[in-house]
């Protein structure tokens, strides 16, 4: 008999009862002790208690407590502005952990409730030492484990952006871009979506054209100024100039010389400035209706501060007290000045303006008073000209025919008006070419025209470093090809008390309406002189030759006379200024200059060569570009002295490295025409030790390549280089020049943003924590119009479109996806 053999355990599932299941252990005792430790251990001590991996507890308390352990470790990256992570392990019944700061520059802790805490790490000197300790608690005490982070020097981190040509910002791996606010975005209730189709009006309530220059100024709950806020505030931006073809359905018209009403008031609420809250939670946005919100434009009403307010020359048919003015425009850089105001600029002013012929001779008629107007007039580029001055807005015929929004734009001297300018505006252009002063916190405020820093083409107004008992500096630039850098030092000595105050604009009189402007004299040995330019001093009197000064303030309405008369440094067009906030160096971009010919290089301006295009042609002069930089004698900005040297030289990398690309630029870093450029803020660390420093591009000399960029760098100091002879060739010209050149910049300067099509990259500014860049994108696709539309930017920054769409200058966000210091 054959027996069939069969396995058994028998019985199965035979446990009557409700006892509980080992999960339902781990669930109950995670409910009631939060037990921390990674993976299979921490589930395996919370069922046993300590007895898996600590060993039993005699539990005489029969509340089920075990002996804790902890250790505490330090991951991540311990260099200045990245994420650094603190990581505790609790075994045992626990009921909280925490992690504290026990030495070292504070730093605020995420997470420090958990057992896995981040932190920035702060911008505090290499070697600092910042200690923390992870603490558990329980039933039976608290147990303690410590770890430190050793900090790194601040850094770039990040692999630099390849060139491009393509209709999209590039930022690096580890970057989002967020775009804020665009071209017709509403700033105020009652305004209607941007249709963006030309037939969007109301401009006063909307973001204007071409964002340039730009601050962020941190607000508080109670809408109050916050240096530390880091998540709301108020963004100030310019709008320098149009880009008039998609302003409009089928772009401008005109009928018989005249320009619709409608347009031209369009076009003029266009320039001008925007005060926007932003605010930032899941991600950053603006804030529709926020009271704060504001569009100053051509047509704001301002009033002129300092010596040159009530001067003859500003006396218009609008103002015949010379006191107050309308509007400011083609404003492009800016200033952040520490009492949380902002400064605008006024730069490319003359040519809105319309100057017939025959003009001169009835000028020259009124006596002494018209002939120095004339000559006036001629420096700053005004000649007689019959046509409308930009987009012809002197051309309209108001509805309103006691309107004189759009006369005002003729300069044109009246016959018959008085001669004092009284009757009609041939003195209007004299108020523009000034410096602005903003409260973004007070929306009924009105903007202040500081004349005592002078009228130029006022690229940008940077401040120095602020130090008690010291007068603060102010550095500028005068944009056009071979014009000068000057500096304003106020009267009055820095109080730190006045950061606070809260009549902003009245800490502006204190340290704005009285002091000394000065331009610079630079020698070929790598020193400078300030040059004062005060009435009475040197040439500058009523003997003069070329211009008979008569005061002070003639001195300042007609800077540029001032400058030439005591024999300043022509430069290759000064830009932006910005000062390294641990050093005081005031680095200077010097944007290109086509006039530039080989006679007349020179030390800080040595470059006169030929630049190849690779789609055919070629542009000559200094094309490329460079930066300049100045360290005051004593370290003071109230020395009269300086020494300079030339940071970097714009060049594409395949040009010749002894004669052109002087700073050893390769494919991570050439660039050309250098003109935004800013320091990080010293309240983090991309502003301390050693600073980075952004510069940001408006170039036509090398867009055959690549689109306008923004690279970040960390400069040396002055004078860290050498010497350098230049040999430089256009034609059959030939010469050399000995000039003065930091070291080669190598990998601390890095190509960190690509910009779309045809657009330029201006205006940058972070919050005071470094963790949100905010930059602005001007004119994409600014060679095309309704019918050639060139870029669809933003429309295609989130993915291609299917139908092109008119592009939008706009303010973008950038961020680090981990949180640290963008740029670090």
């Amino acid at each position: 008999m054959t027996f069939e053999t069969i396995y058994t355990d028998g019985d199965i599932d035979t446990n009557p009862t409700a006892n509980p299941h080992i999960n339902d252990l781990i669930e109950s005792r995670y409910s009631r002790r939060q037990t921390l430790m990674g993976g299979m251990s921490a589930t395996a001590a919370a069922v046993f208690g300590g007895m898996l991996l600590t060993g039993c507890d005699d539990d005489n308390d029969g509340n089920g407590s075990s002996p804790v352990t902890v250790t505490a470790t330090a991951g991540g990256s311990s260099t200045a502005g990245r994420v650094a992570t603190l990581t505790g392990a609790a075994i045992g019944q626990v009921d909280s952990v925490t992690w504290t700061q026990t030495a070292g520059p504070a730093v605020t802790l995420a997470g420090a409730s958990t057992a896995t805490a981040t932190f920035v790490v702060p911008g505090a000197a290499a070697g600092t030492v910042l200690s923390f300790q992870f603490t558990a608690v329980s039933a039976s005490g608290s147990v303690s484990a410590t770890t430190s982070v050793t900090v790194g020097a601040a850094s770039l981190g990040f692999t630099a952006v390849a060139k491009s040509l393509a209709d999209v910002v590039a930022v690096p791996s580890g970057y989002a871009v967020t775009v804020l606010y665009r071209l017709g975005d509403p700033i105020g209730s009652g305004v209607g979506a941007y249709a963006n189709d030309g037939t969007d009006a109301t401009f006063s309530k909307r973001a204007g054209d071409h964002h340039d220059g730009m601050s962020y100024f941190g607000m508080s709950a109670t809408g109050t100024p916050d240096a530390n806020g880091n998540t709301r505030g108020l963004l100030v931006l310019n709008h320098e100039n149009i880009t008039q073809a998609y302003l409009h359905p089928n772009g401008p018209t005109t009928t018989a010389g005249v320009r619709p009403e409608a347009e031209a008031l369009k076009e003029m609420e266009c320039h001008g400035v925007s005060v926007i809250e932003v605010n930032r939670a899941a991600a950053w946005s603006y804030t529709t209706a926020s009271s704060f919100n504001r569009r100053i434009t051509p047509l704001t009403p301002m009033s002129f501060s300092g010596p040159v307010r009530g001067a003859d020359s500003l006396k218009t048919r609008y103002s015949p007290d010379a006191t107050t003015g309308r509007g400011t425009i083609n404003n492009c850089a800016n200033g952040t000045m520490p009492w949380h105001t902002y400064l605008t600029n006024e730069e490319n002013w003359v040519g809105y303006f319309k100057r017939e012929v025959g003009d001169a001779a009835r000028r020259a008629a009124t006596g002494p008073v018209g002939v120095k107007a004339n000559t006036s007039l001629t420096r700053y580029g005004k000649g007689e000209n019959n046509t409308g001055g930009n987009y012809g807005w002197s051309t309209v015929t108001p509805a309103d025919t006691t309107s004189t929004v759009y006369s005002r734009w003729n300069i044109t001297a009246q016959a018959g008006a008085p001669a004092d300018g009284t009757g009609d505006f041939r003195n209007e252009i004299f108020q523009y070419g000034w410096v602005v002063e903003i409260d973004p916190f007070d929306a009924a405020s009105t903007p202040r025209k500081r004349t005592a820093l002078g009228r130029m083409n006022h690229e940008g107004c940077e401040i120095g470093r602020t130090i008690a008992g010291v007068k603060p500096a102010f550095y500028m630039g005068d944009d056009a090809q071979n014009e000068y850098i000057y500096k304003f030092v106020s009267a009055t000595p820095w109080s730190a008390a006045d950061a606070t105050a809260a009549n902003r604009l009245a800490i502006g009189d204190k340290y704005l309406d009285a002091g000394t402007l000065y331009v610079a004299k630079l020698a070929t040995d790598g020193s400078g002189q300030w040059l004062p330019l005060v009435f009475g001093q040197g040439p500058l009197t009523s003997a003069n030759a070329a211009y008979p000064f008569a005061s002070q303030v003639d001195v300042l309405i007609n800077t540029r006379l001032a400058a030439d008369a005591l024999g300043a440094t022509r430069m290759d067009r000064p830009e932006w200024t910005a000062v390294n906030p641990a050093t005081g160096e005031m680095y200077c971009t010097l944007t290109n200059n086509s006039s530039r010919t080989v006679a007349a290089a020179d030390a800080p301006n040595p470059r006169a060569y030929v630049d190849p295009k690779t789609t055919g042609g070629q542009t000559t002069g200094n094309a490329n570009g460079h930066i300049i930089r100045l360290r005051e004698t004593g370290d003071t900005s109230e020395a009269t002295t300086f020494a300079w040297d030339i940071y970097a030289f714009g060049a594409g990398s395949d040009l010749d490295a002894t004669n052109i690309n002087l700073s050893g630029l390769d494919a991570t870093n050439d660039f050309s025409s250098p003109d935004g450029l800013w320091f990080g803020l010293p309240s983090n660390a991309s502003g301390t030790i050693a600073p980075v420093m952004w510069i940001e591009t408006d170039d036509g000399a090398y867009t055959d390549v690549t689109n306008c960029m923004l690279l970040a760098s960390v400069p040396g100091i002055v004078n860290d280089g050498g010497t350098r002879t230049v040999t430089n060739t256009i034609g059959a010209a030939t010469g050399s020049v000995t000039t003065r050149i930091g070291k080669a910049p190598g990998a601390a300067l890095r190509r960190f943003l690509v910009g779309p099509k045809e657009c330029e990259i201006t205006g940058i500014h972070t919050t005071p924590d470094g963790r949100s860049l905010f930059v602005n994108i001007q004119h994409p696709g600014e060679n095309g119009g309704p019918t050639n539309i060139t870029s669809s930017w933003p429309a295609n920054q989130a993915g291609a479109v299917t139908t092109p769409s008119r592009p939008r200058s706009s303010t973008i966000v950038i961020t680090k996806t981990d949180g640290g210091v963008v740029g670090l």
